[in-house]
């Protein structure tokens, strides 16, 4: 079943939008990340125009983090304070993110960068967290393993320090700003909620637990990546409504999934399930940047011919 798309100017079939929606709700619920590093790349893999792509995958992402962030009220796994400075800092992050990204699209370059974006970031996040959550694994399997104590990084000796009693911790406000802002800056650039950076920082930089991590993250992307959203509306008008309908439609539901399969699983195991993911996501983006298209084209003058 085919609806055409008036911003993108491309059809596409609902339902294969419906699923993909619902693929990326059920990855919001289990590892606290909006999805936008998914579904952004998938929505160029079906023809999607990347700027419209950037534009409206937001919306999905908002929705979809906020079914499953009410999930995780329930479980009283949200520490509020830590999300509200995270979220200081992503506001100020969206908005300099839109700046650089507009600047990108009037050199006619922001096709190329974006995609070139994910590949780095995915690449790097991917790599870090397959690494330390397989040493995790192989610690805790040792005979007579302990349980590793905190540690305590040059960052949590810095200034203006404030207590966040639902995460345990007394840390300085200046990396989950700085933190906030980065997630920002990518939200804007790459249509994504951030959760791929922001998850790994709150986990190894802040030091978090990873229970509350999740829902932590699922507050800070709704209101960032709805601002976001708002930007990319008044000033691109590159948000195709249909798109985004479709795409919240298949969130929502798929969120709910997402979080009770994510209450099953132990952590370490949920690090390396994402951690997998996002470089799968990336070795596909990077073989479409270095593989030959299948239809080759030039431009020429009138004149030319």
């Amino acid at each position: 079943m085919q609806l055409y798309l008036p911003i993108a100017e491309v059809s596409v079939n609902i339902f294969l939008i419906l699923g993909l929606g619902g693929l990326v709700g059920v990855l919001s619920g289990m590892f606290g990340v909006g999805g936008g590093f998914l579904i952004t790349p998938l929505l160029f893999f079906v023809g999607i125009p990347p700027a419209v792509a950037v534009a409206t995958s937001t919306n999905q992402i908002v929705a979809s983090s906020f079914s499953a962030l009410l999930a995780h009220l329930k479980r009283r796994t949200v520490d509020l304070r830590m999300g509200t400075v995270l979220l200081i800092g992503g506001l100020v992050g969206s908005t300099l993110g839109l700046l650089i990204f507009n600047y990108l699209r009037s050199l006619g370059q922001v096709d190329l960068l974006v995609s070139l974006f994910y590949v780095v970031f995915l690449g790097i996040i991917g790599a870090l967290m397959l690494v330390e959550s397989l040493n995790a694994i192989l610690k805790s399997r040792k005979p007579g393993a302990r349980k590793t104590r905190k540690h305590h990084y040059w960052v949590h000796n810095l200034p203006l320090k404030v207590k966040f009693r639902v995460s345990g911790l007394y840390i300085s406000v200046i990396p989950p700003l700085l933190v906030g802002v980065l997630v920002g800056i990518l939200s804007a650039i790459m249509g994504v909620g951030g959760g791929f950076i922001m998850v790994p920082a709150m986990i190894y930089l802040l030091g978090m637990p990873t229970k509350v991590v999740i829902g932590t993250s699922l507050f800070q992307i709704i209101f960032v990546t709805a601002y976001t959203t708002m930007l990319h509306a008044t000033t691109n008008y590159t948000v195709d409504i249909m798109l985004a309908l479709l795409l919240i439609v298949g969130g929502v539901i798929g969120a709910q999934v997402g979080t009770r399969i994510g209450a099953k699983l132990k952590a370490e195991s949920l690090r390396i399930l994402l951690a997998l993911l996002v470089l799968l996501v990336c070795g596909k983006l990077g073989l479409d940047l270095l593989l030959q298209p299948a239809e080759l084209y030039s431009l020429k003058a009138a004149g030319d011919l």
